[in-house]
């Protein structure tokens, strides 16, 4: 593409960029003007460290749900962790948690009442132990390294797809691909009330556990950094009980995440370099609503 240069490039007439209109000059040519326009970097978010860290938090803490829901399956799997003992500590965490999450709401209008919270539950729970004998069996017919594989599947799904920047609800992608795993680990436990207690747990942990701490990031700010850093902590620890090599590479994991890759995120960040100019697309800014009625 020429640029006032070139026989073909007459100065008698001046340049002007239109379209529908034969000029004395190549198709190619523009002229020292066209570039006036430019713009670089014009609609890029600088970010902060700090900030940075804070959103990574979160992922974090969503890695360390999953530590600590495969430390419950391979105590119970071992047979050093009665199911009723979870059952009455998910008991009390659910209520605590419920309490909380009430506590937070403040004042304002509840879509649901805390009647329709109960018959919910009692629902799931009633549906979830019925149908525990047929989750035991299952996945009988596959092999236990299919059902491994399967479930390590879904948990990466699970960390994939999890909503991180509104965790409450949760998405439906990550929350069935967390049940789903579960179902597959609680099917190589010895019991049916096994594998009730694994559902119960992945509802507390994969379901209930994101609402609040949303309603933590939301309604108390200070308290949702400790709250992901205790889950770390337990994650880490749980998992260090069992398998503490596991445990290490789980820690420089967390430890990347939070801090190198904002550092790296930040360290990049200086190298963006998004051009703006005449060539971009045209944006049609006419009012338009006189056809759509």
């Amino acid at each position: 593409m020429g640029a006032d240069s070139g026989p073909a490039a007459p100065t008698a007439v001046p340049w002007r960029k239109v379209l529908y209109e034969r000029q004395p000059f190549p198709d190619n040519y523009v002229d020292r003007r066209f570039l006036e326009e430019l713009r670089r970097n014009i609609r890029v978010r600088r970010y902060r460290y700090w900030s940075v860290v804070c959103e990574t938090t979160l992922i974090a803490q969503q890695v360390s749900c999953v530590a600590l829901f495969l430390t419950v399956w391979l105590y119970m799997e071992r047979g050093e962790l009665a199911p009723s003992a979870v059952l009455w500590l998910g008991l009390g965490f659910a209520l605590v948690g419920y309490a909380l999450y009430e506590f937070l709401g403040g004042p304002g209008v509840r879509e649901r009442t805390r009647l329709d919270d109960l018959q919910s539950a009692s629902i799931f729970l009633a549906f979830t132990f019925g149908f525990s004998p047929v989750l035991k069996t299952l996945t009988e017919s596959v092999s236990t390294d299919t059902v491994y594989a399967m479930s390590a599947m879904m948990l990466l799904a699970h960390l994939v797809s999890f909503p991180y920047a509104q965790p409450s609800p949760p998405g439906s992608l990550s929350l069935n691909a967390a049940l789903f795993s579960s179902v597959c680990l609680a099917s190589r436990l010895p019991g049916a009330l096994h594998t009730f207690t694994m559902l119960c747990c992945a509802l507390l942990v994969f379901a209930l556990w994101p609402c609040l701490l949303q309603r933590l990031r939301e309604s108390a700010q200070w308290s949702f950094p400790c709250a992901t850093l205790l889950v770390c902590v337990f994650g880490v620890g749980g998992l260090g009980s069992l398998w503490p090599e596991a445990a290490v590479l789980l820690s420089l994991a967390l430890l990347v995440l939070v801090f190198f890759s904002p550092f790296l995120l930040m360290q990049l960040q200086r190298h963006k370099d998004n051009i703006h100019g005449p060539w971009d697309e045209a944006e049609i800014r006419e009012d338009l609503s006189r056809f759509l009625n």
